[in-house]
């Protein structure tokens, strides 16, 4: 059995979780955008759905990364490329309290929901698309 040589395992590389304080509420600036997101793609990118209606692929931060944890639904700012506008990067995420705040000051369209998992700006969708029943398939059968 090798001797240990190190200060401690996982949990001292963790550290504490000094994250719940109270933060002064950050607002776009220009060059900056708030978003959606809409899916994580691995690898520190994600799909979001701007404030603008422009739906792009977002890099993750390296000061943001293995610390802050984005999801889906998550209300981030973001900020433009100037040389590309589908391509943007992840600045800040903020927490539901934020985001519930930024829709009160107007800065969020109405039509964004803050505290679901779900993403979306309450896009009118069938929980049934997906799924279809034998007898449809052979109504159109027969229809044929």
């Amino acid at each position: 059995m090798p001797k240990n040589k190190g200060k401690g395992g996982k949990n001292r590389r963790r550290g504490k979780n000094e994250g719940e304080e109270k933060r002064e509420l950050i607002f776009k600036e220009d060059g900056q955008e708030y978003a959606q997101v809409l899916r994580m793609l691995g690898n520190g990118r994600l799909d979001a759905q701007c404030i603008d209606g422009v739906k792009r692929l977002c890099h993750i931060r390296g000061k943001m990364r293995k610390k802050v944890w984005v999801s889906t639904g998550d209300i981030i700012l973001v900020g433009l490329r100037d040389f590309q506008d589908e391509k943007a990067d992840v600045i800040l995420k903020y927490n539901a309290d934020e985001a519930r705040s930024l829709k009160a000051y107007g800065e969020l369209p109405d039509n964004i929901r803050v505290n679901e998992t779900e993403a979306g700006f309450n896009e009118e969708e069938n929980e049934n698309d997906a799924f279809f029943d034998f007898e449809d398939i052979e109504n159109v059968i027969e229809e044929i």
